[in-house]
């Protein structure tokens, strides 16, 4: 074992915001391992109050660029909840379309442009065009698919302009639902590439295992995504279940100096959320395509390697496809309507759980009888996994250090386990910091 070692990584790259990885190590013994936000925290609570609910869920999606399909569903679900709307059969088929897009969108943006770089020994993408130049056009081939499909049905993939508290205010024709069908037929042999190369990659994924509770969205009519419960699952099985309403019982926010997000916990002092946790409480309700990916990479619950969310991923991105056709086939046997909106019939307290590609997301408002929200709650899934990551570093630096690792393999393997979330880091912060001086 080296006696002594200083990581200092200022600013992880290949992440969405900034988290620093700090390591001293002397005589042996571990001194300081840690995971710190730096990031200022953003206000959108603040800002959505006296703002109609029609305006509400505009203001939320800004929360994050990547996952705004994901905020504005959780916005308007949390409103409809607070205002008694009921949206129709087709609004939730549409809405649950859309949220397989962001899905399939985000996961291909992080397993082709940001974890294949680390198992390639690259620092970027960018190299990977010279030696791997097939592989970044699928990569960008298969992102063109996911943009068009969700603005398709979003009004635009970011910030989506089409869903609203109630419904939508425009729908595909069928047309362009049958052209977007063909588009996801035409894709699978890029599908079937992309899991080739990543099980010619799998070898390289760190073996490491930290039993933790894994925390998604479940629902028995679909993989969670849309809608559902919040499942709380132990490496034992052992299982609790919530209706988001009772979010709060979940999550657990607490402060701690090290970081300007909150923490998070349930049952343990940690919890994890995203695409592993989603695979561990839903792996039954994968569609029986995405179940042979599954057996094919060996993966099954309850899995408790961190590296190994970026699989669940892949997984996923063919459940995402195969889901979708049969969602469409849905839409186009039953007939697109031009639905109205579904008004309010009450004004109160509503919450929502929605899945984000990085994991579970809550969203709660209170409006007052003129539509105006008095109060609003986002809880951001990467939020939720920071004392997650922290867990894992605590056990992960020990055993790299008994097997002998360098200072720099070291510190690859510590990004390597960030990257892994898949983390939107500046969408996490979530407190001012206030200090008290005494006169």
């Amino acid at each position: 074992m080296k006696k002594d070692m200083h990581i200092h990584v200022h600013h992880v790259t290949r992440v969405e915001g900034h988290g620093n990885i700090t390591v001293d190590v002397k005589n042996g013994k571990v001194e300081k391992c840690e995971w710190a936000v730096p990031e200022s925290p953003r206000f959108f609570e603040a800002m959505v109050r006296g703002r109609h609910y029609s305006e509400v869920a505009r203001i939320t999606s800004r929360i994050c660029g990547i996952c705004s399909v994901g905020h504005t569903l959780a916005s308007v679900k949390a409103s409809e909840a607070a205002l008694g709307i009921e949206v129709t059969a087709q609004t939730k088929k549409l809405r649950r379309l859309l949220k397989h897009a962001e899905n399939f969108d985000s996961h291909v943006l992080h397993v082709y442009i940001l974890v294949a770089p680390d198992l390639l020994g690259v620092k970027s993408v960018f190299p990977l065009v010279a030696t791997h130049g097939e592989v970044v056009k699928r990569a960008l081939r298969l992102k063109r698919l996911g943009h068009e499909w969700g603005s398709l049905i979003g009004g635009r993939t970011t910030h989506p302009t089409t869903v609203l508290p109630g419904g939508f205010s425009k729908v595909p024709t069928v047309k362009e639902l049958q052209e977007l069908k063909e588009k996801m037929v035409a894709a699978v042999p890029d599908l079937v590439e992309t899991l080739n190369t990543v099980e010619a990659l799998a070898p390289k994924v760190p073996a490491f295992s930290r039993p933790t509770e894994y925390i998604a969205v479940a629902s028995r009519e679909e993989y969670g995504l849309y809608d559902g419960e919040v499942s709380c699952l132990l490496p034992d099985g052992n299982r609790k279940v919530y209706p988001a309403s009772e979010y709060r019982k979940v999550t657990n926010e607490y402060v701690v100096a090290q970081s300007t997000a909150k923490y998070a916990k349930h049952r343990l002092d940690s919890y994890a959320a995203g695409a592993l946790a989603r695979f561990n409480n839903n792996y039954e309700m994968l569609h029986p395509e995405a179940k042979k990916v599954a057996a094919r990479f060996g993966l099954k619950p309850i899995c408790t390697n961190p590296y190994m969310n970026s699989v669940a991923q892949v997984i996923e991105v063919v459940n995402d496809v195969y889901c979708s056709i049969g969602i469409i086939d849905d839409l186009l046997s039953s007939g697109i309507k031009d639905e109205a909106l579904v008004k309010p019939t009450k004004y109160s307290k509503g919450a929502s759980a929605v899945e984000v590609p990085r994991g579970i997301l809550f969203h709660e408002y209170e409006y007052d009888r003129d539509g105006m929200c008095v109060a609003g709650n986002c809880i951001i899934p990467t939020n939720q996994n920071h004392a997650n990551i922290q867990r894992d570093f605590d056990k992960l630096l020990p055993e790299l250090l008994d097997a002998n690792k360098s200072e720099k393999e070291i510190e690859l393997a510590m990004e390597m386990l960030v990257r892994a979330y898949d983390p939107c880091i500046s969408c996490s912060t979530h407190y001012v910091d206030v200090k008290f001086v005494n006169r």
